[in-house]
């Protein structure tokens, strides 16, 4: 692969791992800061009022491409226990940001990741492309990981408006990577955002199987995995050794 110039990276499953108590530590985050705005609701209802909202503005969102964000899901859960609050309201606004603080504490990267960054940046133009609803969260934790430094492009769906698979946000990642389609590699865990998306932009996919091998619990509801199967010709890798021997480089 030696007409590779530039190299995209999804998050989630692919550079990071998630512990398996950070969706249940956000929604008691989530649920202190509406309580202390003066919300007022049974816990189990809210709960599930929540997740049905997610699903839903998800399923719609994966449909056609347009991201979804948490504040929507927040406010028609709310509207189920008697509240018309907009998503848009500044107490949602705090909400969302105490849901996501969680992320910052049960984050982790996969082992060796910062030592194969370093050794792609001075060869490669490195980017970040990710499904995350909430741009700022999505910043943090890359910040907080010490992952800003190896990245020239970073690109969530939350702030451009549209998710993967959607073509809007590949053809980004090509534009702010400054190359051609074809001298780009886009390395994803999930067959359908990651890899379908990529191969309709003219990219090569490479699929990360990290995760699934290392049996890690994959927590549902933050990429809001696929079931698509990968064609077996393309290229996958399990560590970041293989991903090195891809591309020609020890």
């Amino acid at each position: 692969m030696n007409h590779i110039t530039a190299i995209g990276f999804d998050l989630f499953n692919t550079l990071v791992t998630a512990e398996p108590q950070i969706l249940d530590e956000a929604m008691k985050r989530l649920i202190k800061s509406l309580r202390q705005s003066g919300f007022k609701f049974e816990n189990e209802q809210f709960k599930e009022a929540y997740r049905g909202a997610a699903l839903e503005f998800v399923k719609k969102a994966q449909e056609d491409g347009i991201e979804t964000h948490n504040r929507f899901w927040i406010s028609a859960a709310l509207k189920s226990q008697g509240y018309n609050i907009l998503p848009d309201d500044p107490q949602i606004a705090i909400a969302v940001d105490s849901y996501f603080s969680a992320f910052f504490l049960h984050c982790h990267l996969i082992p060796g990741t910062k030592e194969m960054l370093s050794s792609l940046m001075d060869v490669y133009r490195l980017g970040l492309l990710t499904n995350f609803t909430h741009g700022p969260a999505a910043r943090k934790i890359i910040d907080r990981l010490g992952l800003s430094p190896f990245f020239d492009v970073v690109l969530i769906s939350g702030e451009l408006g549209y998710r993967k698979p959607h073509p809007f946000v590949f053809q980004q990642l090509i534009e702010q990577l400054g190359v051609g389609n074809d001298q780009i590699l886009y390395v994803g865990d999930d067959p359908k955002p990651d890899i379908t998306g990529a191969q309709r932009a003219g990219i090569q996919p490479v699929l990360s199987t990290y995760v699934r091998d290392q049996k890690i619990p994959f927590i549902a509801g933050i990429v809001f995995r696929g079931a698509e199967k990968v064609d077996c010709k393309i290229p996958r890798i399990s560590k970041w050794k293989d991903l090195l021997s891809l591309l020609n480089r020890k």
